[in-house]
């Protein structure tokens, strides 16, 4: 029985005296902006479809150069580095396939806004890894949310803020082949606003002649909370590079000497020099617990000085907003999510052609004044038809244009062209909760890509492709436990009017057109799994299947570039956070073709690692980072081309050698 206190005295209620009232306003300790963590986490396990969520933490404790070293133990994603440069080879289920470098058909984004241009292409090196507090990866048609329906999804890369980054931090690297890195970071929160800013720079000689880098990026973001309902944040980029291009080699020159640089390459000493300056702005309104609308815009400036076969020099400008409404209530007794939004994006290229002599400009080639302008409508609805099943309908509206304006007409050829794109990108799908910690999905969708710029005016001349269409069905688990976590997805695709670059039944090359009917289908698993107490193994494995279907130059074909498995997997023994040590391997077992004519294959490879580091004190880390300690030659990536005619052509970049690389870092509490 719950005792009762005898009633306080007269005199005691006598004396007390009245207040005036104090009415308090309690503001939220996250901006609505950006989701912490754990938010992002929950927001990606309750798509109907295949995503990820990688830890800025996970990939510190090892050297953080390129894309690889972020997104290489990411299920289903991926990406070969390009001579040890920060520019890679980048795909999700075949997307941009023909690219092997500036990537294309993926939607690559910066805290939700995009950083592709506006024709689809962007630039490996608008993303600092070592900025980046979590990356979302949406593979295939599940970046609804973000307005995306390309055949390879899309990649989110969200910033720290005031909130969750160490007020200073300060971090170095160093190793072979002359390479150095730092970074510096100041994060804090003064009241209703906070912030963040990160200094980084790169220099290295690389494993190969001709192959220097020098790179710099300052990132940073601030941010207001006007209210408990609204707030905003500002966004801005600098990235400065300058990187030497060493070019392709034969299999043989890769395998009897892999630092070579290409002869043509010295020759004409190609080089890829990028400038970036880009802000972009959040204004998050949440005018009830069960809705947020967050309207985003960006503006970016883009200039290139890129010496190749020709001295590419384009300045472009891109603008662009999306409005978006995220809501979570009750539709009739049952759990409900709807995202609907619309986003324009438009994006204006000076682009500059000029004959190259030893890497100058000489006599103009050509010259484009192009225009690509996207709009998108959007919406995607979660039903919760009962506690364990959720139903997910969604469609994309697109429309597209091309436009470009040939400046510099020669030989009385007018390459001017003006092509529009349009079409609608539907998705069903279906989850079943198994527990809290397991569900089962499936889902069927199409995709639609128009070309860039690239694929429209890339090469010599001008040739005016089609849209790439596809149809995509993937069924899927997702386990979440606390000794193991799986990620597994089936997934098939066909897609009509892939772009890739062909040749004709003689087999003069066509250059890029539309193919007629090619297959995508693969296994994506990732996997971390602690067998024992101190010990983790984390894998991601690939399975690809990717050809050609009743071609009429090429048959059922495997499509060239992509090996048919690739393994990255390691295993982690750390006692405590003062030491871990994690060998690791990178497998592809089989050759595979490096053109659609299947005449001339890459080799397969077997590569080891070891990391080793820990906390040497409270504030700092250590780490050394091994790679390929049997000095093995291999190749990292490949040409994608129509027809080598069994020949060994130069179309192989060969990946670094063995080298060790130290770091330290201190982070203030």
């Amino acid at each position: 029985m719950q005792a009762v206190s005898d009633p306080a005295p007269a005199d005691h209620w006598s004396s007390a005296k009245t207040l005036d009232s104090v009415r308090v306003f309690g503001l939220r300790g996250r901006p609505l902006a950006v989701d912490g963590i754990e938010r992002a986490r929950e927001r990606l396990d309750e798509r109907a479809g295949a995503t990820g969520l990688i830890d800025g933490e996970s990939y510190r404790g090892g050297r953080v150069s390129t894309l690889t070293d972020a997104l290489g133990y990411a299920a289903g994603v991926f990406v070969q580095p390009r001579f040890g440069a920060e520019e890679a080879r980048l795909s999700i289920r075949g997307s941009g396939l023909q690219r092997t470098f500036h990537g294309r058909g993926l939607e690559l984004l910066q805290d939700g806004s995009p950083l592709n241009l506006a024709d689809g292409g962007f630039d490996f090196q608008a993303v600092e890894p070592l900025s980046s507090r979590y990356i979302e990866v949406y593979r295939g048609a599940n970046a609804l949310e973000f307005g995306a329906a390309t055949l390879g999804g899309a990649i989110n890369f969200v910033s720290p803020t005031g909130y969750d980054a160490a007020p200073i931090s300060l971090r170095v690297e160093a190793g072979d082949f002359g390479y150095r890195r730092g970074q510096a970071a100041l994060a804090g929160v003064s009241g209703r606003g906070d912030g963040y800013l990160s200094l980084s720079g790169l220099r290295q000689d690389g494993f190969r002649d001709h192959a220097e880098q020098e790179n710099y990026r300052l990132f940073g973001n601030a941010g207001f909370r006007f209210s408990d309902t609204l707030d905003g944040r500002v966004y801005f980029t600098h990235v400065d590079t300058r990187s030497a291009l060493p070019g392709n080699l034969t299999l043989a020159e890769s395998q009897r000497d892999p630092t070579l640089a290409a002869p043509g390459n010295l020759v004409l000493n190609q080089r890829r020099d990028y400038r970036l300056d880009r802000i972009a702005a959040k204004l998050a309104w949440a005018p009830s617990d069960t809705g947020t609308l967050t309207l985003s815009v960006y503006y970016a400036d883009k200039s290139l000085d890129h010496p190749i076969f020709q001295v590419l020099r384009q300045e472009s400008r891109d603008t662009g907003v999306d409005l978006r409404w995220r809501s979570e209530a009750q539709w009739l007794g049952r759990r409900n999510v709807l995202i609907a939004g619309a986003a324009f994006a438009q994006g204006d290229i000076e682009d500059d052609r000029f004959f190259n002599i030893a890497g100058h400009a000489g006599v103009r080639s050509n010259r484009f004044d192009q225009r690509a302008r996207n709009g998108k409508l959007y919406v995607e609805n979660q039903t919760w038809l009962a506690p364990s099943w959720v139903l997910a309908i969604g469609a994309q509206a697109l429309r597209s244009e091309r436009r470009s304006r040939d400046r510099f007409i020669t030989a009385g050829r007018d390459e001017s062209f003006s092509r529009d794109y349009s079409g609608l990108s539907p998705k069903l799908g279906l989850r079943y909760l198994l527990d809290a910690h397991t569900q089962l999905y499936a889902n069927v969708s199409r995709s639609l890509e128009p070309p860039s710029f690239g694929e429209l005016s890339g090469g010599p001349g001008v040739t005016q492709v089609d849209r790439q269409r596809a149809t995509s069905g993937e069924i899927g688990l997702r386990l979440d436990r606390d000794k193991l976590s799986l990620d597994v997805a089936l997934y098939g695709t066909r897609i009509d009017g892939e772009l890739l670059s062909l040749s004709d039944g003689n087999g003069n090359p066509l250059g890029t057109v539309n193919a007629d009917r090619t297959v995508h289908q693969g296994i994506e698993l990732g996997l971390g799994w602690h067998p024992a107490e101190n010990w983790t193994l984390s894998a991601n494995y690939l399975y690809n299947d990717f050809r050609f279907d009743r071609d009429r130059v090429y048959g059922d074909n495997d499509l060239a570039g992509v090996p048919p498995q690739q393994l990255r997997a390691e295993l982690r023994w750390s006692p405590g956070e003062h030491f871990y040590l994690a060998p690791n391997l990178e497998w592809t077992p089989q050759d595979y073709y490096i053109d659609h004519a299947n005449s001339f294959k890459a080799p397969g490879y077997t590569i080891a690692g070891l990391r080793i580091g820990g906390k040497l004190a409270k504030d700092w880390s250590w780490f050394a980072d091994a790679r390929n300690l049997g000095d093995r030659k291999w190749i990292a990536s490949s040409n994608v081309i129509a027809d080598a005619r069994g020949q060994d052509g130069r179309n192989f970049l060969p990946g670094d050698g063995r080298s060790v690389y130290l770091g330290l870092e201190w982070r203030s509490n």
